[in-house]
């Protein structure tokens, strides 16, 4: 159906067990595109795929959930429900920072747990502990491959996720038995994700903002000057209208000659999915086509942007003072340990937004840091932080901006 998606659902939990696999069955899209994603057969980027939810007059619960228009049960005309846009973010504990920055435009999340292996793993606890500092409360639990136990076995798993989530924001969460490989109860996760995932909420009259995920160039090698496109930005608004032919900012901008400087531009399109659109507004994932030079947006390079309109002066922040809350204990790793207060000159990964950057300890005390990088944020947005340990960034607690 050629209408814009209303929501974002995230697809997130521990490497390896299916979030990609279940967003083919639900949207038929294999998300897992880039070259090294084939040869290792894991996700590495932000995968995004669009599905259309219906419901059959006729069947009953939760047989009458489809993607299709034609019922597959009875062959009834459905009704269609909504446009959803789904992000699968990496499982990988060396890729939590783009898992966070998906985690950014989410309205919402399916928390993807296999059957055949004991729950909580590592990142099946990061994930949870990052939805939870993020807002993201609206949870579906997918408990995925249990055609691969025994009923025993999918039961003793059930209780071990009943466990893990009930001292969680998400302890009610719907725990839904798939096989996502067969496409087997994905009716009854689309059941409960109608029920437990509403769309949020829009306010349409505030100016609009949109939080960048990814960056491209959409020309292939070769093509003549005059020929080429502009830069395109990909992301989801949080707020407001973005329409073609309307002059946008886009914060903090490009570095040139060792600063950032704010860039202007003109968007000549908006896609979502393959809609061609005049005018876009929150829910689902948008393309902005631009008259950037394509050369400023290739490669992310532009990632962790904020657009917003010339006026909207949204802060630019290249030291930020936070208030911090840390984390009783390490998670994410198989080994436990206290986590300690930040120190002076200490590196921490920040995660702002669908931003990523690295700020130094300046005054422990008192929350500051000078960022490597700068980013675009409200005062009160919350910054996800996650501490090194041995090689890896790990998810150690969350600030707010003050």
């Amino acid at each position: 159906m050629d209408v814009q998606s209303e929501i974002n659902i995230g697809l997130v939990g521990h490497v390896d067990h299916g979030k990609t696999t279940l967003t083919k069955a639900l949207s038929g899209v294999w998300t897992d595109r880039h070259s090294e994603e084939i040869k290792r057969g894991i996700s590495i980027r932000l995968g995004y795929a669009d599905c259309e939810f219906y419901r059959c007059p006729n069947c009953g619960e939760p047989e009458c959930y489809s993607t299709k228009p034609i019922c597959p049960n009875c062959g009834e005309k459905t009704k269609f429900l909504r446009k959803i846009s789904f992000v699968d973010s990496p499982g990988h504990e060396t890729l939590m920072a783009t898992m966070l920055s998906g985690a950014a435009i989410m309205d919402g999340a399916v928390l993807v747990i296999a059957a055949n292996e004991d729950c909580p793993q590592p990142q099946t606890a990061e994930h949870l502990i990052a939805l939870n500092i993020l807002g993201i409360s609206n949870v579906v639990v997918a408990q995925n491959k249990v055609d691969l136990v025994s009923k025993e076995k999918a039961m003793e798993n059930y209780r071990q996720i009943r466990k893990f989530i009930q001292n969680s924001v998400v302890k009610d969460a719907p725990i839904i038995p798939i096989a996502a490989h067969y496409g087997a109860n994905v009716d009854a996760l689309i059941q409960a994700m109608e029920k437990a995932i509403p769309t949020p909420s829009r306010d349409m009259k505030k100016t609009p903002r949109m939080s960048v995920a990814r960056s491209f160039d959409v020309n292939n090698p070769g093509t003549p000057i005059e020929k080429l496109r502009g830069g395109v930005l990909g992301g989801s608004l949080i707020q407001g209208k973005l329409k073609v032919g309307e002059e946008i900012e886009i914060r903090p901008g490009v570095k040139r000659k060792g600063t950032y400087e704010v860039i202007r531009t003109t968007i000549v399109s908006l896609v979502a999915g393959s809609v061609k659109l005049e005018e876009a507004r929150p829910g689902g994932l948008i393309a902005v086509g631009t008259q950037l030079d394509p050369s400023l947006t290739k490669s992310d390079n532009l990632a962790g942007s904020v657009i917003c309109l010339p006026e909207d002066k949204i802060p630019v922040w290249e030291e930020l003072t936070l208030e911090i809350h840390l984390l009783k204990e390490l998670i994410g790793t198989k080994e436990k340990g206290e986590v300690k207060p930040v120190v002076k000159s200490e590196p921490l990964m920040l995660s702002v937004g669908s931003a990523v950057t690295v700020g130094i300890v300046t005054n422990p005390k008192r929350g500051e840091m000078k960022l490597k990088r700068p980013v675009c944020a409200e005062i009160g947005s919350k910054v996800a932080i996650s501490r090194m340990f041995g090689t890896r960034w790990h998810l150690v607690g969350y600030g707010t901006i003050k």
